[in-house]
């Protein structure tokens, strides 16, 4: 059934409220989880339990200057930032985080993720050229390479649930793993997809195009400001949005025993993985560059495929049969 226009609005004005606020609120979570399990303190001025810092960054950002360095290409310099928070914004349309709640009930919906998640690739690219600096380019360049070959392997991944489910509807597909989780099945999937999708975030263990060690700060070495902090937020708006899609593809969605609501179901399960998200950066250190596109052209390429084929004979002879 489609909502009637009031409620529409007040469903896409929900999910972005929420979605915003998730992302502020990881970061402190992120901050506090790496004190604990680094053995250190977290944030602990700004409020209680550093609940504010938050709100302290966002100040501090809004006060520094705006500045624009004098050879950048001023009009790319400005939109980069933009256009990877309305792609990963324009992603979250598709989740259904229970039933009715969804943006917009795609039957493409597997489609439009994957060509959001392809025009992010152009806020780095574009970011990186405009600001007209050695490292930030460098950076722009690993990050292209890099999304652009892990979106093969996640979108082949992705596969394997279409057959399974018969549909590009993430709604859809929530509903079809009421007997089984498609986790089961589809584990080579699952992994190759979550994966995938912490090279597409550009999270450690795969932060190559940033590397502060080698590049400064990568493709945003020359942001500042609330420029720099939209970079900033739409990295954890990214993480939220791979866990989300985890989630809805390999972990059932809202489905889950009736004590709870299916949104606290959702909620709860992507929170486990924006937890992994982070642990990861606590626990793993950073490849060479040359050694992430070799594992993902020389292993992660072959077992999609496998997989693919596997997943593919497999629903051809149930459907024989």
């Amino acid at each position: 059934m489609e909502a009637s226009a009031p409620n529409y609005f007040l469903i896409v004005g929900g999910v972005l409220f929420v979605m915003m606020n998730v992302a502020a609120g990881l970061i402190w979570v992120e901050r506090r989880m790496l004190a604990l399990w680094q053995d250190r303190y977290g944030p602990n001025r700004a409020g209680p339990f550093g609940l504010f810092i938050v709100l302290a960054d966002t100040l501090k950002l809004l006060f520094k200057e705006d500045w624009i360095p004098p050879f950048a290409d001023k009009v790319v310099f400005v939109l980069a930032p933009a256009i990877v928070m309305v792609t990963v914004l324009l992603s979250f349309v598709i989740i259904p985080f229970a039933p009715g709640i969804v943006v917009a009930d795609l039957n493409i919906g597997i489609l439009f993720f994957l060509a959001m998640s392809s025009m992010g690739a152009y806020s780095i690219i574009l970011g990186g050229w405009a600001s007209n600096n050695k490292y930030a380019l460098l950076g722009a360049m690993r990050g292209a390479a890099q999304m652009i070959s892990y979106e093969v392997f996640m979108g082949l991944a992705l596969m394997g649930v279409v057959l399974l489910s018969g549909s590009f509807n993430i709604r859809e597909i929530v509903e079809a793993q009421r007997g089984m989780w498609f986790v089961v099945p589809q584990v080579i999937g699952f992994v190759i997809f979550f994966i995938a999708g912490v090279a597409e975030t550009h999270r450690l263990p795969f932060d190559i195009p940033e590397a502060e060690s080698e590049l400064i700060a990568g493709f945003h070495s020359e942001y500042s400001g609330m420029k720099f902090g939209i970079f900033f937020v739409g990295e954890y708006l990214g993480i939220t949005l791979i866990s989300c899609m985890v989630v809805a593809l390999y972990f059932g969605g809202w489905l889950g025993p009736a004590f709870l609501p299916p949104v606290v179901w959702f909620a709860l399960k992507t929170f486990v993985f924006i937890s992994i998200f982070i642990l990861l950066r606590a626990s793993l250190p950073r490849p060479r560059y040359d050694q992430l596109m070799e594992f993902g052209w020389k292993i992660l390429l072959p077992l999609t495929l496998v997989n693919l084929l596997v997943t593919a004979a497999i629903v051809l002879l149930q459907n024989g049969n």
